[in-house]
């Protein structure tokens, strides 16, 4: 091995030696994250089942839902899979513990108006969003919410 060899070997060593202690450095004084605060928008009836399957998990991903905050905006053809009428049983016990576990859920006050929905025809545990479900989804993000769209 030539001098240039062994210098450039050298050389590269200590900058890996120096990047690997800043690195150490960083996490070690990095706080834990906050907690998240996330908004899901669901419009496509034939997304429900995967969109409450990514809230379920979110919380498992988490460590629960003491760890996470989620809401939950339904508008368009989707709202008619919450409506107490039509919905199936999985769909009701998925919502009801959800709920429990402190699920934001909301209505689109404009779809509800197209679909003839009042509030009493929807799961329990749902509010509406009366300004219209892309404003909620505005207003949330506007709080730090962060916006997925399964």
């Amino acid at each position: 091995m030539n001098r240039r060899s062994l210098l450039w070997t050298a050389l590269s060593s200590a900058g890996a030696g120096l990047l690997a202690s800043r690195a150490n450095a960083v996490t070690a004084d990095e706080k834990p994250p906050a907690r998240l605060k996330v908004v899901y928008h669901l419009a496509d009836a034939d997304r429900v089942n995967f969109a409450l399957g990514n809230i379920q998990n979110h919380f498992d991903g988490v460590g629960g839902p003491d760890n996470v905050t989620i809401a939950l905006v339904v508008l368009g053809p989707a709202l008619k899979s919450f409506a107490l009428a039509s919905t199936n049983p999985d769909i009701t016990a998925r919502i009801g513990k959800f709920a429990k576990a402190g699920l934001q859920l909301a209505a689109c006050s404009n779809t509800m108006k197209a679909q003839d929905v009042t509030l009493d025809g929807l799961l329990p545990g749902f509010t509406i969003a009366d300004r219209g479900g892309v404003v909620r989804i505005a207003e949330l993000q506007s709080q730090g919410y962060l916006y997925i769209r399964p």
